[in-house]
């Protein structure tokens, strides 16, 4: 590390800062994004079960834009666990990428840790 001169490792430890600084923006805007989706999964689920409790006599109805339109019941059922399936997509590549961003992170920290437990002390 010695040979290096002061202006360099000057400008690693700003481009590894900013590698740290970056992830751990975007980790906390992707674990955001997980809670968001992971409530709007629940809700679904809470709507599939209401819509299971009822009798089959009673009619279903989908909101479209401003008004209201009856489905039938399969239909609603169908489209919910088909928006349920897309959300639990979402959250898996979600989960994959908060995975990714904090060993980015973490490697970000390890680097500046051994880096300045690595310099000469003065």
């Amino acid at each position: 590390m010695a040979s290096l001169s002061d202006d360099t490792l000057r400008k690693i430890l700003v481009q590894i800062q900013q590698t740290a600084v970056q992830s751990q923006r975007a980790l906390s805007v992707t674990r955001q994004q997980v809670a968001n989706k992971e409530r709007e999964r629940r809700i679904l689920q809470l709507t599939v079960s209401e819509i299971g409790q009822i009798e089959n006599s009673v009619n279903v109805y989908k909101g479209v834009g401003k008004m209201f339109m009856m489905v039938p019941r399969t239909t609603m059922e169908k489209d919910l666990k088909n928006q349920e399936r897309a959300l639990t997509d979402d959250i898996n590549s979600l989960n994959k990428k908060v995975k990714f961003l904090e060993k980015q992170f973490n490697d970000a920290q390890s680097q500046l840790r051994d880096i300045f437990n690595s310099a000469p002390r003065q």
